[in-house]
């Protein structure tokens, strides 16, 4: 006797179920599909092997502690730079100023005295030709240009310099105060007899220019009449503009070790989104139990 399992008409009442048949990628599914992974991760270790070493930030130089802290189950060193404390002066137009009212200004500072008849000269120049080429961003940068004999420049005789020179005053200032304290912040806090191993200690005559970050590290030295140091100063200032604060670093920056996860992620959401959308345009095979 032969069995027929299969009804020779579908009634309306019948029960129907509905079998969605999955239809595996074609060749053009299957290189788009790849392409869509491929492509962003490939951009992104090409940028990531490329761009490590493109910009060159200055180095720092002096710390006062080393730390150990444990991130992500890695023990990681955290040093704690050397931050030159805060000191106030009188400037060139009378004003008491401090190191404080300058928070998040590149600072470059020289050490000169208004008598000097040998390199003050030439440094004040090299400091003046730095001002010019930043006039249109006040807001980046000071300079400061400190007396080592306070006790003879006097205001009038600092603000009589700076006018020879032409200045603008607002963001240069010849700067005069206590002898001991300048003479401290100089060699303990800028560690100018470190920087130049000749400086006389009891009368600071350098030919260095002192550049620090917005949190006032010491970022470098640099000869006022060696051109090609002046250059490199002069590309330095705005190249730490771009550095942050790694204590406060950016929410983007936390997500870039998981760019690869994330690019994977979206090729396989594409995936199956494609797989719904061709099984919903394909017809359903219908059957009657």
């Amino acid at each position: 006797m032969a069995f027929n399992f299969l009804p020779n008409r579908i009634n309306k009442c019948d029960h129907l179920f509905v079998f969605h048949q999955i239809t595996p990628l074609n060749k053009k599914s299957i290189i788009a599909l790849t392409i869509a992974i491929l492509l962003p991760l490939t951009g992104y270790w090409l940028v990531k092997y490329y761009s490590k070493d493109a910009v060159h930030m200055p180095h720092h130089y002096f710390y006062d502690s080393v730390t150990v802290q444990t991130k992500r189950g890695k023990s990681v060193n955290d040093t704690i730079w050397h931050r030159v404390k805060n000191i106030s002066f009188t400037n060139q137009l009378g004003q008491q100023v401090s190191l404080d009212d300058l928070h998040g200004k590149i600072l470059v500072i020289d050490f000169f005295f208004t008598h000097c008849p040998t390199i003050c000269p030439g440094m004040a120049r090299a400091m003046k030709k730095l001002q010019v080429s930043f006039e249109k961003n006040p807001e980046i940068v000071q300079f400061l240009s400190v007396s080592v004999d306070p006790e003879h420049d006097s205001v009038s005789q600092l603000r009589a310099f700076a006018n020879n020179l032409n200045i603008n005053h607002d963001t240069w200032w010849f700067l005069t105060g206590d002898k001991k304290e300048i003479y401290d912040f100089a060699l303990q806090e800028m560690k100018a007899s470190i920087a130049d191993s000749e400086v006389d200690t009891a009368f600071i005559h350098t030919e260095n220019i002192f550049l620090l970050d917005t949190n006032r590290i010491v970022r470098g030295w640099y000869n006022g009449f060696d051109t090609i140091k002046q250059a490199q100063l002069a590309a330095d200032i705005p190249t730490i503009m771009l550095e942050r604060d790694k204590k406060s670093p950016s929410i983007l920056r936390e997500f870039i070790p998981y760019l690869p996860v994330i690019f994977i992620g979206i090729g396989l959401t594409i995936l199956t989104m494609t797989l719904l959308t061709k099984n919903k345009n394909k017809k359903n095979v219908t059957t009657r139990i």
